[in-house]
């Protein structure tokens, strides 16, 4: 991924902790630079997940405001999908504690493009039953920047396509969402209906063995100032 190399010059040799890694999805990404990762989360089966799939990363169950580094001992900091939960003036803190001065922070969403007019009117469906969990889409997350001691956030956009078929990419997709898999059985049933009469009813997804869902790439650096 050429935002890893070019934004947050990662490499080869680097040091990197992962802050909110999940299951891994995107610690994959950070190992195939050759860096040397450190994975944490404060969820110890998400590592659980994440040291079957990826077995040999290391990793700590840590929170993003504590994390088991020295000062100064890193040279970069990536949340993926993960900052908008974490998103404080302590947790900025300690990213800064932590990095070598030059270091970088990196912040990285995947969102839906919804300039698609399908896509928006699939956000619509499943919109409406959000909870009050924090969204990257609302932009909260930016509170703490401009951040002391960091230059300010510089942002890339890169597109992302999906493909596969329309039950897979949107139907699974829909349902793995964690606050429409959260709901009631009868309304994921809602749901999924409407979500399969929108498939039905738009060309571009109707009676297709594979689709493309369009995502937007939305990734954000700064820098440990001196």
């Amino acid at each position: 991924m050429d935002w890893l190399r070019d934004r947050l010059r990662i490499g080869p040799g680097s040091t990197v902790v992962e802050v909110g890694a999940g299951p891994g999805k995107f610690t994959r990404l950070l190992a195939d630079t050759g860096a040397e990762i450190l994975a944490t989360d404060p969820v110890p089966a998400m590592l659980a997940a994440l040291a079957a799939a990826l077995p040999g990363t290391r990793t700590a169950v840590a929170s993003a405001q504590s994390l088991p580094l020295g000062d100064a001992s890193m040279d970069a900091v990536v949340c993926a999908t993960a900052f908008h939960w974490f998103a404080t003036v302590e947790a900025v803190a300690e990213f800064r504690r932590v990095l070598r001065p030059g270091g970088t922070l990196g912040l990285i969403w995947n969102v839906r493009d919804v300039s698609v007019p399908w896509v928006a009117a699939l956000s619509a469906i499943t919109d409406r039953y959000e909870d009050a969990e924090p969204r990257q889409r609302t932009g909260a997350w930016r509170r703490p920047f401009p951040a002391p001691g960091f230059t300010p956030l510089h942002e890339t956009c890169m597109r992302y396509e999906h493909r596969g078929s329309p039950e897979d990419v949107i139907v699974g997709r829909t349902l793995s969402t964690s606050f429409i898999a959260a709901l009631p059985d009868e309304t994921k049933a809602e749901v999924v209906a409407e979500v399969r009469d929108l498939i039905a009813r738009t060309p571009e997804l109707a009676d297709r063995n594979e689709i493309v869902f369009p995502y937007v790439t939305t990734a954000y650096d700064c820098r440990r100032l001196d």
